[in-house]
Order: structure tokens, then C-alpha cells, then sequence
């Protein structure tokens, strides 16, 4: 909602008036014959308003919001849209009660103060409960949100507040604790079409100067997206449009003309944000290719960083594709790679098949389980000093010490490997890394044991060594004990 920082509304004569320098907004003011056709369109009453039926059974808190039946501070969550501003049109129609209203894009803590100390004398002198309305609270500083809670808490001020973004990230919690939340849904396509035709019919709209096309409706629908402020706006539009050409209906081709950008509903900055990135990464974590492009694409057309994107993708590699595919690391660095040096829009080429690279990989988290447990071991202090053949000995005076001395140099064996200690004291024997037994991972997962046999001196079959040190074991040999510690190396699917 663009405001000033500060207004009145619908005050009882006699009630002080706002802070000087206060004005007007539109949509808070009686609607105009020019007005947008969305502000015309405003509900006159709770019974108009749609899509939000899970709040308004008789006796729910936004009900009785808007009837004045409770003084209960009401925090409105929900995406653009979905009636916030509507609601707060409809409390402020309560003749009984002071409305004010903010925008926390250009209020400060000295505009709350002064709605507060108003609404404490009016109190004081017997005077109307104050509803105080801030739209995009989320945009308040943590300071500005703090010199709500006192005149909230003891009901100085009803608080209405409307924000998009979650708001136990957004919203502080002693104030999230005083108020009521209510979670605004968005509107379904058939509550988005009940409203197109309201509003080609009402006076207050088209008022059935134009048809609108069953094709060019299903448009428009789509188009919004749940968002019934932009559904009447390009309703408004493609009237225009049909106006212009001397038409009475808005058909497909209109409607397509006035409008042809599907409104996608994506905030960098919000909680949308944060919502498609996870369906981004448990798409691909999930193997369902298709779903992951479409999270892609969400985000491309929205204007996502792509360097963000690309970011996700090598992270994604390592942590849920890993030793399965060693080859998704290189993938994903290489379409970062390209996210930099060719840029957008062509780069989305590169980071679309890095994408089917990832989600159609066999999937192994074993790199992630096994750097986790090695840090948890090292923050709960496990962990001695470095064993002395392993320690730097190439300085004066090392060897004095000790330093390097019993150290084996694998390279020297024809295996490659030896017996030698390379952990700690305290952890010797411990397994940190698990290979799975999917995609490339499976023959880690056999050489695996035979390889922590040799290094830790435990008994192992010559023929056995021999093939894993070698890159493999022999074709149908039987799995040697403890070949199955990090997963049963299977089939591909397992």
C-alpha cells in the first residue's frame, strides 16, 4: 500500500487530529469515480469479502476485528493480495472507533510515540479506543516494534498490523506474543473468478458495459496468481484496451494485449524467497527433475540472483549428490563458472543443466554425516595431539624432537598403503565417512574396509588387498567382514 507516513480516518467530531504533516492516502478515502478499479472495488462490508472463510465463522477473531466486538491486537499474515489492506478498510468503517494507520516504509519511532500519547489522553478523558494500522510492519526495526509493546500490551492501542513476511522471523517475538496472528490465505482461482465477474457487473466496476470472454477470464485468472489486486488491475486494463478498439467484450487477444506477464509471486527479500529455495533443493535432493526446473524457472523469472542460484547448486553437490557422482561437484562449480563469466540470460542454460545433472545423480549424504561427526568429535574435545611420526619434520631441530620418526611412506609399498596410525590417540578406530552403495560410490564402499584393514594392521585376504588397492575387487568375490560398514554395497537403486 503506497502512504504518507501518517493518517487519520473516520475520527468522531472532536477527536484530536493526526500529527502535522499527515495526509491523505488513497484507498483510505471515500473511492472516486477515477479511482483504480481495485480501490472501487473494495468490499462495503465483512459479508463481501471472499476467500478468507476459515477466519470468518461467527465468533472468529477477524470477524470480530472488524465488528468491533473484541479489542484484540490482530497481526495479518498473508501474500499481496489476499485482503490485508481490505480488512483494514472494513475496521476502519467502525464509526466507534479512532483509526490510524502507518506505512513502516516511512513511519519512525517518533510517529508511534505520538499515536500512542494521543490515544493515552483520549483514553484518559473517555474517548474512543485507538486502532492503530501499520502496514509493512516487517520493514520496522526491531526499536520501532519495541515501542509498540507497552501500549499494546495494556490495550492503549488495538494494533492491526499486515506484513507478507513470516513473522516469527520477521516480527519480534514479546510483540508477536501480545497479538493475535492470523494467516490470510491466497485466493483460490474460483474466488479470484467470482470477483472478476463482480466486478465487470457492479456499478462500482464495468458496471456490464463490457463481456468479458470465458477465455480471456481463464487468462486473467492464471494470470494473478491468487493476487486479486492484480487480477482487477489487468481486468482494468484489458478494459481499456477494448474501450480503445471500439469493442463491448474483452476477449482472449484484448486480454493478452493489455496484459501478458504472468505475475509471479516471488519476493528476493521475503519469505517466498526461502519457500522456492527449499522446493528448489528438495526437488533435485528427491530426483524429480521436472519440479526442480520449474523452482528454477520460478526463480529466473523473478529476477533471482543467479550467482544465488549457482551458489545453492555447488553446495547441493557436495552435500546431498557427493560420492555417488563425483562428477556433480565439477558440474555445479562449472555452471558457476559460466554464471560469471557469460551472465543471464544465456548462463540459464548452464545452470538448467546443472540441474538435471543433480536431481537425476544417484544421491549419497555420506560427505555430509562424515564432516559432521568429525566436527562434533573435535567440539566435544576429542582429539590428542598429532602422533609424532606424522608431525613436520622438515625444520631444524625437528628431528631432535622425535618428529617423523617411525613414519611410513606409503609409496614405498607396492600396494600404496601401509599400517600406520594416522588418528589421534583417543580416536583411533573411528568411522567417520559411510559410503553408500549408490551409483559411483559402490565400489568406494567395497575398497573401503579392506583399506581401513591394512592402514589400521587387522588381517585381511592377499587377493583382497590386491583388489582393492588396486581400484576394485575381483568379479563375484564375496564381500569381506566389514565390507558393510559404511552400506551394503547393492544394486544402484538400494
Amino acid at each position: 500500500m503506497e502512504s504518507d507516513a501518517l493518517f487519520t480516518l473516520g475520527e468522531p467530531a472532536g477527536a484530536p487530529s493526526a500529527p502535522a504533516g499527515s495526509g491523505g492516502v488513497d484507498g483510505f478515502t471515500a473511492a472516486r469515480a477515477d479511482s483504480p478499479l481495485p480501490v472501487r472495488m473494495r468490499p462495503a462490508g465483512i459479508d463481501e469479502l471472499v476467500g478468507q472463510d476459515h477466519l470468518l465463522a461467527p465468533g472468529a477473531p477477524l470477524r470480530q476485528l472488524v465488528e468491533g466486538a473484541a479489542p484484540m491486537s490482530v497481526i495479518l499474515w498473508g501474500p499481496p493480495g489476499s485482503g490485508k489492506t481490505t480488512i483494514a478498510h472494513l475496521v476502519a468503517r467502525a464509526t466507534d472507533r479512532r483509526f490510524v494507520a502507518m506505512s513502516a516504509l516511512t513511519a519512525g519511532v517518533k510517529d508511534v510515540r505520538a499515536v500512542i500519547d494521543t490515544a493515552r489522553r483520549q483514553r484518559r478523558a473517555g474517548g474512543p479506543q485507538t486502532v492503530l494500522f501499520i502496514d509493512e510492519v516487517h520493514r520496522f526495526s526491531k526499536t520501532q516494534q519495541d515501542s509498540l509493546l507497552a501500549a499494546v500490551e495494556d490495550r492503549t492501542v488495538t494494533l492491526l498490523a499486515a506484513t507478507t513476511e513470516n513473522p516469527y522471523f520477521s516480527v519480534i517475538s514479546p510483540l508477536l506474543s501480545r497479538c493475535v496472528l492470523l494467516t490470510l490465505q491466497p485466493l483460490d482461482d474460483d474466488a479470484v473468478r467470482g470477483l472478476l465477474r463482480r466486478a465487470v457487473a457492479d456499478e462500482r466496476g464495468l458496471a456490464g458495459a463490457l463481456t468479458l470472454e470465458t477465455e480471456a477470464e481463464d487468462h486473467l485468472v492464471r494470470l494473478a496468481g491468487g493476487d486479486v489486486r492484480k487480477a482487477l488491475t489487468a481486468l482494468e486494463a484489458a478494459a481499456a484496451t477494448a474501450t480503445a478498439l471500439g469493442t463491448g467484450r474483452i476477449d482472449l487477444a484484448t486480454a493478452e494485449q493489455a496484459v501478458d506477464v504472468a505475475a509471479v509471486r516471488y519476493d528476493r527479500d521475503g519469505d517466498a524467497h526461502y519457500d522456492v529455495t527449499s522446493a528448489f533443493i528438495k526437488s533435485m535432493r528427491g530426483s524429480d527433475v521436472d519440479a526442480a526446473l520449474h523452482w528454477l524457472a520460478r526463480m529466473l523469472v523473478a529476477g533471482e540472483d543467479a550467482r544465488f542460484i549457482a551458489r545453492r547448486l555447488v553446495i547441493f553437490a557436495s552435500e546431498d549428490v557427493g560420492m555417488a557422482d563425483p562428477t556433480a561437484l565439477t558440474v555445479a562449480t562449472a555452471a558457476a563458472h559460466a554464471v560469471e563469466y557469460v551472465g543471464l540470460p544465456e548462463a540459464q542454460l548452464n545452470l538448467a543443466q546443472a540441474v538435471i545433472h543433480l536431481a537425476t545423480a544417484p544421491k549419497s549424504n555420506s560427505a555430509t554425516t562424515a564432516i559432521g561427526a568429525a566436527i562434533a568429535d573435535v567440539r566435544a574435545g576429542r582429539g590428542g595431539p598429532v602422533p609424532r611420526g606424522l608431525r613436520d619434520a622438515h625444520y631444524a631441530g625437528a628431528r631432535g624432537l622425535g618428529h617423523g620418526t617411525g613414519y611410513r611412506y606409503p609409496h614405498d609399498d607396492h600396494r600404496g598403503v601401509v599400517t600406520q596410525q594416522y588418528a589421534p590417540d583417543d580416536l583411533v578406530g573411528t568411522d567417520y565417512y559411510r559410503p553408500t552403495g549408490h551409483g559411483a560410490e559402490r565400489a568406494v564402499a567395497g575398497r573401503l574396509p579392506l583399506l581401513r584393514r591394512i592402514v589400521r594392521g587387522l588381517p585381511a585376504p592377499a587377493a583382497r588387498v590386491e583388489a582393492a588397492v588396486n581400484g576394485g575387487r575381483p568379479a563375484g568375490a564375496e564381500q569381506v567382514d566389514g565390507a558393510n560398514e559404511g552400506g551394503d554395497a547393492v544394486g544402484e537403486g538400494q
